[in-house]
C-alpha cells in the first residue's frame, strides 16, 4: 500500500509545485479510518502558507488513483488524508507470494553489509542456563532477520578458557575425581556444585582410573581442566544445535592476551593520553570521553578489569572489517556497555556501528509457582532440561514472543499444552491444517490448471482480510529487523493464523465452483508460504501434520 501511494502522492505534490516532499504513511488506530493515513498536508501547510484541510483537499484533487485499487479517500480532523483500498488491490497481489515462494519477504536493503552478531558467549564452566537460552534464541533470530534483509552475517561466540573461573572448574573436578577414591578429600573453597561436576569426574575415572591421583597436582589439574572444558563446550554446542543455533566463529578471549592485543590497546590509550597510572593501577580517562568518572582498566595486581579485554575484542571486530556489530547481552552487562563503547570511540572507531541488544531475565513457572533450580546444577535450571521438558520449538518461540526489554515469565504448562491457548501450537496448527487441505485437494485432482486470474473471485471480507495481512509480511520483516525486535514477527504471525482460521471457519475451500475453489486453494498456499517463511526466521519447524 505504501509503495503504491508513495508514487501517487509524489506525482500529485509535484503537480502542485511541491517537489522532493517526504510523505509518510501510517496504519490508523481505528479500522474505520481506512487502511492508511498520512499527515502530509499538516506538515506542509505552514511552508505552503495554506490551511491544512484546504491543502489536503487540493492534494486529493490531484491524486490519480485507479478505481480498482482505491475504494475511498477521505479528509479527517485538521487535515489527515485517510485511504481505504479496494479488496481487489490485495487479492490481485497475492500472486507475488506464490511466485516468490520461499523468497517472499526477503530484501536486499542491507546491501551486503558485513555484519557480526555476538551472542551466548558463556565460558565453558557449566551447562547453559535458561537465560543463555533466551540469548541464543534472540541472537540467532536477529541474525536470521539480518540475513533476510541482505546483510552478510557472521554468528560469533566469545569465550574464555583461562583465568580464575577455569581454575576453579579444574579444582572442582579434580576434587570430585579424588573423592571417588578418597571420600574425605576436601573440596576447594567456592567449588562448582551440581551433578555435572560429578559426571565429568566419573568420565575421567573411566579414562584414567586412579592415575591422576599419582600425578603432581598442577599436572593433574591441567588434565582435569582441559577435559572439563572440552566436555562442557561439547555439551554447550550440542544443546544450542538442538535449538537450531550453530555459530560460525568461536573467538577465545585468551588469544587477546597471547597475541598481544591487550598490551596494544593499553599502549594506544597511552599514546592518545587517555591512560594514566594511579595507586599502582592503570586508569582510562573515561571522564574525557563523556562518562562521569575514570575507570580502572588494569588493577594494581596487574590483572586487567573486564572492560579492557572487551574493548580489545571490539577493536578486533572493527579490524576484521565488520560494518555492523550486534551484541546480545543479558541485563547484567548494562553497566559495562558505556565503558566499552567509550573505549572504542577513544581508539578512533565509530561506536555508532555497534548495536547492543539487552534482554531481561527469565523466570520459569510450573503450576503458577517459580521453578528455581535443578539437581544437575544445584542452583539453576539448564537449557537442556527446558528443551527436554517442552521441546525445542516451544522453547525458542516462548523466548522470542516478548520484547527483550521485559522480564519473561516462561509458563511451562502452557508451553506443553496442545490447544489454541499455546501460541506456538496455534501457529503450527494453522500451517499443518493448510498442508492437510492442499494434500486432500491434490488427491482429488483439484490442484491442476490454477492461474493467477482466479484471485478476482476472492471477494468475501475474511478472504480480503487474510490477503491484506499476508502482504504485510515483507514490511514486518524489515521493521522488526530495523528495530531489533523479533517479537514483532511472533505477533504478526499470530495475526496471520487468526485471519486464516476465521476465513477457514466461515468458508469451505473445496466448493463446487471450480474457479472459486482454485482461488481459495491458492489463498491457502500463500498463507502456508508466509507462515513457513516466518517460522524459518524464528527458527521453528513448519509441521505438515499435527
Amino acid at each position: 500500500m505504501k509503495k503504491y501511494l508513495a508514487d501517487k502522492f509524489a506525482r500529485a505534490l509535484a503537480a502542485m509545485g511541491h517537489r522532493s516532499v517526504r510523505v509518510t504513511f501510517e496504519k490508523p488506530k481505528l479500522e474505520a479510518h481506512g487502511d492508511v493515513t498520512t499527515n502530509v498536508a499538516m506538515t506542509l501547510a505552514k511552508a505552503a502558507g495554506q490551511n491544512p484541510r484546504e491543502l489536503a483537499q487540493e492534494i486529493v484533487r490531484n491524486l490519480k488513483l485507479e478505481r480498482d485499487a482505491v475504494e475511498a479517500v477521505e479528509i479527517a480532523g485538521p487535515g489527515f488524508i485517510n485511504i481505504r483500498f479496494a479488496g481487489t488491490f490485495f487479492t490481485s497481489r497475492l500472486a507475488s507470494i506464490l511466485r516468490e515462494a520461499e523468497k517472499f519477504g526477503r530484501s536486499e536493503s542491507g546491501g551486503g553489509k558485513k555484519t557480526q552478531v555476538e551472542f551466548v558467549s558463556a565460558n565453558p564452566t557449566g551447562p547453559l542456563s535458561v537465560g543463555h537460552g533466551r540469548q541464543a534464541a534472540l541472537g540467532d533470530t536477529l541474525a536470521n532477520f539480518l540475513d533476510w534483509t541482505g546483510h552478510n552475517v557472521t554468528r560469533e561466540y566469545y569465550y574464555n578458557n583461562a583465568g580464575r573461573q577455569m581454575r576453579k572448574l579444574a579444582e572442582s573436578v579434580y576434587a570430585r575425581y579424588r573423592r571417588q577414591f578418597e571420600p574425605e578429600f576436601p573440596l576447594p573453597e567456592g567449588a562448582y556444585e551440581g551433578e555435572y561436576i560429578g559426571e565429568i569426574a566419573g568420565e575421567l575415572r573411566k579414562i584414567h582410573n586412579a592415575t591422576l591421583a599419582t600425578m603432581a597436582t598442577e599436572e593433574a589439574l591441567k588434565v582435569c581442566g582441559t577435559f572439563a572444558e572440552q566436555s562442557l563446550f561439547g555439551e554447550i554446542k550440542a544443546v544450542l544445535k538442538r535449538m537450531g543455533v550453530v555459530h560460525d566463529v568461536y573467538y577465545n578471549e585468551d588469544s587477546l592476551y597471547t597475541d598481544g592485543k591487550i598490551r596494544e590497546v593499553v599502549e594506544e590509550f597511552r599514546r592518545r593520553d587517555l591512560a594514566y597510572d594511579k595507586d599502582g593501577a592503570v586508569w582510562l580517562r573515561t571522564s574525557a570521553l563523556g562518562l562521569e568518572q575514570d575507570r580502572v582498566i588494569v588493577k594494581s595486581t596487574g590483572e586487567p578489569t573486564y572492560r579492557l579485554p572487551d574493548i580489545a575484542y571490539h577493536r578486533e571486530k572493527f579490524r576484521r572489517g565488520f560494518e555492523l556489530i550486534v551484541d546480545v547481552f543479558g541485563a547484567d552487562h548494562i553497566a559495562t556497555i558505556p565503558d566499552v563503547l567509550a573505549g572504542i570511540k577513544a581508539l578512533g572507531y565509530d561506536a555508532g556501528k555497534v548495536k547492543v541488544v539487552i534482554h531481561q531475565f527469565v523466570t520459569l513457572l510450573r503450576n503458577g509457582q517459580q521453578v528455581k533450580m535443578s539437581k544437575r546444577t544445584a542452583n539453576f535450571v539448564t537449557l537442556a532440561e527446558l528443551i527436554d521438558d517442552v521441546g525445542a520449538d516451544a522453547t525458542r518461540f516462548f523466548f522470542l514472543m516478548r520484547a527483550t526489554t521485559t522480564h519473561l515469565e516462561f509458563d511451562l504448562n502452557l508451553a506443553k499444552e496442545q490447544s489454541e491457548s499455546n501460541p506456538v501450537y496455534y501457529l503450527q496448527y494453522a500451517h499443518a491444517r493448510i498442508a492437510s487441505i492442499l494434500r486432500f485437494a491434490e488427491s482429488e485432482g483439484r490442484m491442476n490448471g490454477q492461474t493467477e486470474d482466479v484471485f478476482k473471485n476472492l471477494r468475501e471480507p475474511s478472504e480480503v482480510a487474510l490477503a491484506k495481512v499476508l502482504l504485510e509480511f515483507p514490511e514486518t520483516v524489515e521493521n522488526a529487523c530495523a528495530a531489533f525486535e523479533p517479537h514483532r514477527l511472533t505477533g504478526y504471525l499470530h495475526d496471520v493464523a487468526t485471519a486464516f482460521h476465521r476465513f477457514y471457519h466461515e468458508h469451505r475451500v473445496l466448493v463446487p465452483d471450480a474457479s472459486l475453489a482454485s482461488a481459495r486453494l491458492m489463498l491457502c498456499r500463500a498463507t502456508g508460504i508466509v507462515l513457513a517463511n516466518g517460522f524459518k526466521i524464528l527458527g521453528i519447524s513448519a509441521p505438515e501434520k499435527m
